[in-house]
This record gives structure tokens, C-alpha cells and sequence, in this order.
């Protein structure tokens, strides 16, 4: 375990009132002092923010607009990396603060700015402390307690592990506040194995997140080939034994990494815009053949959307309610008003009707399987 991102939620940083736990947060940064000590590079991804912010302010609940939480997250941002940074520094750690938003994840030379910022930092034996951009986030506070944009850091920085601290043990069965006698789960090496556990959006009075978004988040890591663990924030002891390579919590095995950075950036990080319903053949060419999509396989476009856009690509064959499973994700070569007028159309007539088109509205090398 060289390279580690570990992720705390708000319930571990902060109490029901808002302020720091300063003796889990002390007990935190004495074990990731520890590994950095030992040579090992460590990330922070820190909920806590909004927390930080609503205690300042009095309020007595979590805001629900974005401009609240905006607001609330301005008050406590600086206030929370000040706890962090005056930890590490008491233990010879020097520290820097970075924020991202969803856009500097979705939109690619943003994503690579990121991680050369993160790797000269982790260079230069600096510890970051990463947290959500939340006051210039654009449309919502998004990355669902930041469980998400843990799982995008580790993949961004090519993790071995990503450790998700929260206030339960790990991944039960069912609720253990509501159901006494839900059992935890303490390894998961095939995430369809968990549909049919009851895995809730369930949050604290000052989180966003729940056991859901970090087991999406796991399935995210994984993908990458990124071994995850859930367990208890609270508990020194389990950090500690996670971090010495012991079993603890919720243990989620990596999988054979498929996808180069590119494609796992695609596939997690930019965001569809609209969706390509394509033929039987088509759907065979792309899942089993590797191939490009062309025009002369479409049959529906769905949604506006502009060249260089991503966008869902679905069998028409395996149609149920809606437009069929999704098979696929790629970068559009058209946009949709494009595409509109050559689906269905061999590469002749379409470079008739668009000569400068090239021949793929979504080639092979830009585009990732479901």
C-alpha cells in the first residue's frame, strides 16, 4: 500500500452539532503521520465543511438550496483545513489545501491539471487535504459526501487503496440502527452479489452521503483495479488496522483494471449528454467486435448535444420500458442536430451531407463498454 487515499465523512469529522471531532480527527492524523513517516504518500479527501460552517453560524439544521450550502461551506472551509493543517503540522507533516469541483474532474485538461498538482505535491512529501469546491459549484453540491470525488482522487492518482472512514463498522446486511440483527458484510468481490442487501441513502443531520454512494464509489475504485475499504472513522484501532495491511470493516477486492486513465475518466468522470439508441448489429458490432460506432447503426438520438460531448449509447434489441440497456459510452464526433440527419445512413451519404464528418460518430478508441 504505497500510495493511499483515505476519506473522512462529515459524521467522523464533525459532531451532531457541527464541531470537529478533535480527538478522532488527533487520532487520524497520528496514524497518517505515521505512514508518511514510513515512506508512503497520502491523500485526504475531508468532508466537514458545510458542518464547520452551520456550527459557526448557528443554524440549526443543514441547508437545503444551494445557496445555503454555498454559503455555509465559504464560513467552514478555511476553518476545517485549519484543523487538519495545524494537526499534521504538530506532527512534522506539512499540508496543502486543494479544492475541486465536478467540472475539474469532467472536463479533461482541468482532470489532468489536477493530477500533476497532486503528484508535485506528493513529490514534494506534501499531504493533500482535498475537499469539495462547494461555493462555486455551479449546480449542486454534488459528489454525495464527497464518496464520489474520493473515488475519482484515487483513480485520478492511480491509488492502491482508497479507505472510506464513516461511523459504522463497515457494510451490513441491512441498517444496523434500524435492523438489530443486520450482519456486516466483510468482503465483496462481486458487487451484483449486494443487490439484494438492503443498502440505503440513509445520512447524518450533517452529511450528504450514505452507505449507497460509498459502495458506488467502491465499485468505481475497484473498476480501476483500486482496492477499497469501508470501516469505522471513529475507532483508531481500525484505521490503524486497514493501514497495516489487516482485515477490518468492509474489504471490496480490486478487479483487473480494463480501462486505460482515458477510458475510466470517461466512464466515471465526464458526464453524458444524450443517448444513441443503435441496431442489433450495431450492439454486436460494439460489445463483441471492439468496433466503431457509424452513423448507418443508429436509430434514435436522444438529447441536444455537441461534437466532443459524451453520450450513452443503447441496444435497441434489448429494448424494456425506456430505449434499452445501456451498453456503452463514448465521445460523440456530431453533435445531435448532426446526427439527426444521417442516422441510419451508409458513410457515402453522410459524407454527402456533411462533407467534413469523419467517419465515426463515436470511434472505438473514445469509447468504453457499460
Amino acid at each position: 500500500m504505497k500510495r493511499v487515499v483515505v476519506k473522512l465523512g462529515s459524521s467522523v469529522v464533525a459532531d451532531s452539532e457541527g464541531a470537529p471531532r478533535m480527538d478522532v480527527l488527533a487520532g487520524v492524523c497520528d496514524l497518517l503521520a505515521s505512514a508518511h513517516r514510513e515512506g508512503r504518500e497520502v491523500i485526504v479527501v475531508t468532508s466537514g465543511a458545510i458542518a464547520r460552517g452551520m456550527r459557526e453560524m448557528r443554524l440549526p439544521q443543514r441547508p437545503t438550496t444551494v445557496g445555503a450550502l454555498q454559503a455555509a461551506s465559504a464560513v467552514g472551509q478555511g476553518k476545517l483545513y485549519r484543523v487538519y493543517d495545524e494537526l499534521l503540522r504538530e506532527r512534522e507533516v506539512t499540508s496543502a489545501q486543494v479544492l475541486l469541483t465536478f467540472f475539474d474532474m469532467s472536463a479533461r485538461t482541468h482532470y489532468l491539471n489536477a493530477r500533476l498538482t497532486l503528484s508535485t505535491l506528493l513529490e514534494w512529501r506534501v499531504l493533500p487535504v482535498i475537499n469539495e469546491n462547494d461555493t462555486t459549484a455551479t449546480d449542486e453540491i454534488s459528489f454525495g459526501d464527497n464518496d464520489f470525488l474520493a473515488a475519482q482522487v484515487a483513480v485520478l492518482v492511480a491509488a492502491d487503496e482508497l479507505i472510506l472512514l464513516t461511523d459504522i463498522d463497515g457494510l451490513y446486511t441491512a441498517d444496523p440502527r434500524l435492523y438489530p440483527d443486520a450482519r456486516i458484510v466483510s468482503e465483496v468481490s462481486d458487487f451484483s452479489s449486494l443487490q439484494e442487501l438492503e443498502i440505503g441513502h440513509t445520512t447524518s443531520p450533517l452529511g450528504s452521503g450514505g452507505m449507497r454512494s460509498k459502495v458506488v464509489a467502491a465499485e468505481m475504485a475497484t473498476a480501476a483495479g483500486i482496492a477499497t475499504t469501508i470501516c469505522n472513522g471513529r475507532r483508531r484501532e481500525a484505521l490503524a488496522a486497514v493501514l497495516a495491511g489487516e482485515r477490518e470493516g468492509t474489504r471490496f477486492a480490486a478487479q483487473e483494471a480494463r480501462y486505460s486513465s482515458f477510458k475510466l475518466w470517461l466512464k466515471y468522470a465526464k458526464p453524458s449528454r444524450g443517448t444513441l439508441v443503435i441496431d442489433a448489429g450495431a450492439a454486436r458490432a460494439v460489445r463483441e467486435e471492439s468496433a466503431s460506432l457509424l452513423p448507418v447503426g443508429i436509430v434514435e438520438v436522444i438529447g441536444g448535444f455537441d461534437a466532443g460531448d459524451a453520450v450513452e449509447i443503447a441496444s435497441r434489441a434489448q429494448e424494456d420500458a425506456g430505449h434499452g440497456r445501456t451498453l456503452a459510452k463514448g465521445i460523440c464526433n456530431y453533435s445531435a442536430e448532426e446526427l439527426r440527419r444521417v442516422i441510419g445512413r451508409k458513410s457515402e451519404a453522410v459524407r454527402e451531407i456533411l462533407p467534413r464528418a469523419t467517419e465515426e460518430a463515436v470511434h472505438r478508441d473514445y469509447l468504453v463498454l457499460d
